[in-house]
């Protein structure tokens, strides 16, 4: 039963994913030119898939693809391309085949599609547009970058305070531009600030004669244009919203935020503490060129080096206790990778904590003390474990004190190194996740060595 069930989850895991064969049929239909039998096997693909398949394949096989097929592209596709080849699938593309596909999108799909173009790029895409959604994507351009105005769409739904559920109803019946996706009527009093929506829900369920004003939502919330990205994202995610209006310095309602932008915001910020908490730079993809890989992660393995050369400086104080007891090289090794681990095991917990607002000045103490008692139990652990080890493989009993005792030492830093260093770095401003590793690391690394040689040339000399 179990393997059963094993068996049904690999195969749903599949249904998720590009099938290899279907990949193989679409880069031999376009090396082969032809056009038709590519069309017919990207048709019946969700743009999404159509997306992630020009971002696996190599940059020719791209390229022939989008010489046959790229007059069928539509917007969605554009918008769901990574941002590391979107330049030059743009590029690709004949000038009306993107006019008319950029048509078709709202206006904070459009604003995310030119927002890092070169400025031919975004002008040819802006003269596609009528003069209107032009405009309006021109003035989401003016917020800075990962604020709320720039995750905005401009199609919103109102409604005025004092109408009924049937003048709203019959509004969005006879209304022909409506947004294709939205999730509340937004209510505005004359000044047009928005006080409260309503559901789409509530307003089918209730009768014609009632007013909108007594059927909104208690989880009505304005956000500011000017707000970060990530906050719009936390407040989401917090407050369960499913959209939400935003508003200009004067409270007047500009545009409104759906939570598929939200979530691709947070999924964007996880996704950026992953790779920074590795030192690979938070813009790395599968689909950068070897150059652009060497770029982003050169300068950290650079640092890295430095780090380690500072460890090394701390084995070569102890070089003659070393010279003298040769087990000691045996198992400094483990003092230091076990630090390590340790240390980038809080690291996660606490960068984590830090993105989410999980970890605030109310909470820290409480958190530091819990993650020092986690390592020096740790440490005792493992103390137990490598003294007898030690002991047993070397038959030096006080060999197993000494690392006994260095294990329970550097646990303990590298749990305490683990919260507080990302605490220190946001207090001063810097980012945690890009800096905190390093830092933790090496700390790991000389208190484990300093701790188990030290105490060994105290105790074994």
């Amino acid at each position: 039963m179990a393997e059963e069930r094993s068996d049904e989850h690999e195969r749903e895991e599949e249904d998720y994913r590009l099938d290899g064969d279907l990949v193989d049929r679409i880069t031999d239909a376009a090396d082969s030119g032809e056009a038709e039998r590519l069309a017919a096997l990207l048709e019946p693909l969700h743009a999404a898939d159509i997306a992630d398949l020009l971002e696996q394949v190599s940059p020719a096989e791209r390229r022939d693809i989008l010489r046959l097929w790229g007059r069928e592209i539509d917007g969605e596709v554009l918008t769901e391309i990574d941002e590391s080849i979107r330049e030059e699938v743009i590029e690709a593309l004949p000038k009306d085949v993107l006019a008319e596909a950029v048509r078709e999108l709202d206006s904070d799909d459009v604003v995310d599609l030119i927002e890092d173009l070169e400025e031919p790029q975004q002008e040819a895409i802006l003269e596609a547009l009528d003069e209107t959604d032009r405009a309006a994507v021109e003035q989401s351009l003016t917020y800075p970058e990962y604020s709320a105005g720039r995750l905005m769409q401009r199609e919103v739904v109102t409604a005025p305070e004092h109408w009924s559920v049937g003048e709203t109803i019959d509004f969005l019946r006879r209304e022909d531009e409506l947004p294709d996706q939205f999730y509340h009527v937004i209510l505005v009093d004359p000044g047009h600030h928005p006080i409260g929506y309503v559901t789409l829900g509530k307003l089918l369920a209730s009768k014609r004669d009632m007013a909108l004003t007594e059927i909104t939502e208690d989880s009505f919330r304005t956000i500011s244009a000017w707000q970060e990205e990530a906050d719009v994202a936390y407040a989401f995610n917090q407050y369960h919203l499913i959209s939400a209006p935003v508003v200009d310095d004067h409270d007047r309602l500009v545009g409104v935020i759906t939570i598929d932008d939200a979530m691709a915001v947070l999924d964007e910020e996880h996704e950026e503490d992953i790779l920074r908490l590795a030192g690979v730079g938070d813009e790395s993809s599968i689909t950068d060129s070897v150059l652009e890989t060497v770029r982003q992660r050169l300068p950290w393995l650079g640092i890295n080096m430095l780090t380690a050369v500072l460890a090394s400086s701390v084995i070569k104080l102890f070089e003659g206790t070393i010279g003298q007891i040769v087990a000691l090289a045996v198992l400094m090794p483990i003092v230091a990778s076990m630090g390590g681990n340790a240390g980038t095991q809080t690291l996660t917990v606490a960068v984590r904590a830090l993105a989410t607002k999980n970890l605030t000045q109310s909470n820290v103490w409480r958190v530091i003390r819990r993650e020092a008692l986690v390592g020096l139990t740790n440490g005792a652990v493992f103390a137990l474990c490598l003294g007898a080890v030690a002991w047993v493989w070397f038959g030096t009993p006080a060999l197993g004190l000494v690392i006994a005792a260095a294990m329970v030492i550097n646990l303990f830093i590298a749990a305490v190194a683990g919260i507080a260093v990302p605490l220190v770095l946001e207090k001063l401003g810097a980012d945690p996740a890009l800096a905190s590793g390093t830092f933790v690391t090496t700390m790991t690394d000389v208190v484990g060595f300093f701790a188990f040689l030290g105490l060994a040339t105290a105790v074994l000399l």
